[in-house]
């Protein structure tokens, strides 16, 4: 049988606090963001520049924070409607949704379980992600770099942006005019997006 005095019930005591102190400093923390989207897709063309816009579309992370820090995305995905995205002009933004394949595969998603975080300053982290990009039906293996920023209130502020092929992704570049105008092989796709706590 054992005996505890009252030394080793102190040094247990301590034992036990410091154990779920270190435990609760890095803690798995679920964040998402709905309503807080921003999106736009950038062009060029033989005429002009162009953009598409979206605020639709749902996103979804597992950070490990320790403290304030972000030290790793477990899990990350997102997804959008390839018809949430707009130009303002329907004639181009029918001829985008055929590019898109939209009526086949009508969602643009991004799915991550690796990812390399670096510190940028007390608040701020660069964040490098490896995942499968879907994109008109076709998914490749992509990197996303993005910027997180973690707010006074606890959200989480990420932003960043994603040069595209659309040759790779089995896409067509759309013209417009009656094939007077021709756009650019390649575009930009931008996010900016404030996630919160589930």
């Amino acid at each position: 049988m054992i005996t505890l005095n009252k030394t080793h019930l102190h040094k247990l005591f301590i034992l036990t606090t410091s154990l779920f102190l270190f435990i609760g400093a890095f803690s798995q923390v679920n964040y998402s963001a709905k309503k807080t989207i921003s999106l736009t897709l950038s062009g060029t063309s033989s005429l002009h520049d162009w953009d598409m816009k979206s605020t639709t579309g749902t996103f979804a992370a597992n950070f490990v924070i320790n403290g304030n820090a972000i030290t790793t995305v477990n899990a990350l995905s997102f997804s959008t409607k390839a018809e949430s995205l707009k130009s303002g002009h329907d004639a181009m933004d029918k001829n985008a949704y055929a590019a898109l394949k939209s009526d086949k595969s009508p969602s643009i998603t991004y799915n991550s379980n690796k990812s390399t975080i670096t510190k940028l300053d007390a608040s701020t982290y660069s964040v490098k992600t490896t995942g499968k990009l879907t994109i008109a039906g076709t998914t490749l293996d992509e990197e996303i770099d993005a910027t997180c920023k973690v707010n006074s209130d606890k959200s989480i502020t990420v932003m960043g942006s994603k040069k595209i092929s659309m040759k790779d992704f089995g896409m067509s570049a759309p013209t417009f005019m009656m094939g007077t105008v021709q756009t650019g092989n390649d575009v930009v796709l931008k996010f900016d997006m404030k996630l919160t706590k589930l």
